[in-house]
Formats: C-alpha cells, structure tokens, sequence
C-alpha cells in the first residue's frame, strides 16, 4: 500500500514539473507546448532595436564653425554710430546648441586688422537648440568717427574686407565677408551674446 502511495506521488510530481516547464493545457483538455529556446536566426526580425527602457538618446552637439554659416547685416547707423547684426545659421541636418558670446576679429589680405570686442550684457547668454535651418543673432555696434591719434583724413584703421568669428566654446572659426568700411577707436566693437531669430 505504500509503496502504491509512494508510486503514485512520483508520477504527480513528474507530471507537475513538466506542466510548469514548458506544457500549459488549454480550456478543451489539449497540452500545448511552448518555446524554450530562441528561434533560429534565419526566424529573427533583421531590424535591431534596443529595448524600450535602455534606448540611448544622442546627445545634441554644440553649434561649431562645421556646421554654421554666417554673415554681417547692417540694422541701422547715425551720428557716427553703426550697427549690425552677425547671424549664423545651422546649415547642418541636425540640430546643435548655441549659447553665450562670439568671437570676431576683423581681417583683410595682410592679415588682422585691430579689433577690441566688448561684450554687452543685453542680450546676455542663453541656452538655445538651433534646428536645421535655424538661426541665432548677436547684436554689432561700433562708430565711425576717428578716436585719439586716428586720421581725421582717410580711414580712421585699415579697412577689414573679412572677419574670423570663432562660435561660443569652440577654437575653429568661421570667416565671413565685412563690407561694412572702418571700424574707428581701434577696431572697437561691442557684441551682445547669440539669441533666437
């Protein structure tokens, strides 16, 4: 009698193991087995993705002189005062960020032409994300009237036929064209930081 008792557990007890390794039953009474290893690569879906919860989002690089083109516009001069606007576009298929101050150092054929930029705290640095296409601005103003012992007859400094504008944090520049005339009390200009526009 026991060792009927004894049999009859073992089988339970096999059967069990097997149901919950691999075996569900369905409502008519029928097993089905289920997969226990991968399928076969020639099965497998071609398109590799990671899963949901680990999919690495690339980070936005900055702005640099790759992927930026830019130009000087004037916006408005009297009284000895000019004033522009150096404006860079994102000319690349992704977006980048901007923020804070160019560099601008004006130039021609024989090389630098003086340049002291001063930094304008309206509009001060802002952190933007320019979209392909998109663009940034910073204010320019400098004069036109001769300063010290500037020439009153003539230009009042070499006359800049370029300027190298070097982005927020980065070392390479982009050179743009300056057709704007003489830049006077030594190559003076005052920059705002970028912003939208």
């Amino acid at each position: 009698m026991n060792r009927r008792l004894i049999g009859c557990g073992l089988g339970l007890l096999v059967l069990a193991s097997v149901t919950a390794c691999g075996e569900r039953t369905s409502g008519s009474g029928s097993a089905q087995t289920l997969p226990t290893s991968t399928p076969p690569s020639s099965t497998a879906s071609s398109t590799t993705t990671a899963p949901a919860g680990n999919s690495a989002v690339p980070a936005v690089k900055r702005c640099d002189s790759t992927v930026l083109k830019g130009e000087v516009a004037p916006t408005d001069a009297g009284a000895g005062n000019r004033y522009g606007k150096f404006v860079v576009t994102n000319s690349s298929t992704m977006p980048c960020t901007l923020s804070g101050y160019s560099g601008f150092q004006l130039e021609n054929a024989s090389g630098a032409v003086p340049t002291k930029l001063e930094r304008k705290a309206d509009p001060g640095p802002v952190q933007m994300t320019l979209a392909p296409g998109g663009k940034a601005s910073a204010n320019l103003h400098w004069g036109v009237v001769p300063s010290g012992d500037e020439p009153v007859e003539g230009p009042c400094q070499p006359e800049a036929s370029k300027a190298a504008a070097i982005p927020p944090d980065e070392t390479a520049p982009l050179t743009v064209p300056w057709t704007l005339g003489p830049v006077c009390s030594g190559g003076r200009i005052e920059i705002s930081a970028f912003y939208a526009s």
